[in-house]
């Protein structure tokens, strides 16, 4: 699925929602997250071949997969987050929204710790004693 069909299912859904939101509120909001949903699974595929290529990437440069997939992973965690802000927001739940977004970020911030250590320990073995 290439932009102008994402766009225009977007378009044709955003035109829906705003018709249905006056008679039917409960199932313009189902709409909206199905779209949401469906956009993103026509995305895996373009998703997995990018992450593919950063991993045989990573392998011909010599870094370590170890550090490479956790920064993957952080990324991964940042747009979940994101959608499920959106999707909450969207829903007029921006207390909860605030929420989801805080737990992502400390999700990535537990994520990151391994790779501000070896920066970290890298660094001090840098520094001439």
């Amino acid at each position: 699925m290439d932009i102008l069909q994402i766009v225009g299912l977007g378009l044709i859904t955003t035109f829906l929602v705003l018709v249905l939101k006056e008679q039917k509120p409960a199932f313009a909001f189902l709409l909206t997250v199905f779209v949401g949903a469906l956009i993103f699974i026509f995305l895996i595929g373009q998703i997995s071949s990018v992450l593919d290529m950063l991993k045989k990437l990573a392998v011909s440069a010599g870094l370590n997969l170890i550090y490479v997939e956790t920064i993957l992973k952080i990324i991964g965690i940042a747009y979940i987050a994101e959608f499920g802000v959106q999707i909450t927001k969207d829903a007029g739940q921006g207390s909860l929204a605030s929420k989801i977004e805080l737990a992502g970020k400390i999700l990535i911030l537990v994520l990151a710790i391994p790779i501000m250590t070896a920066i970290i320990k890298t660094v001090i073995g840098l520094i001439p004693q």
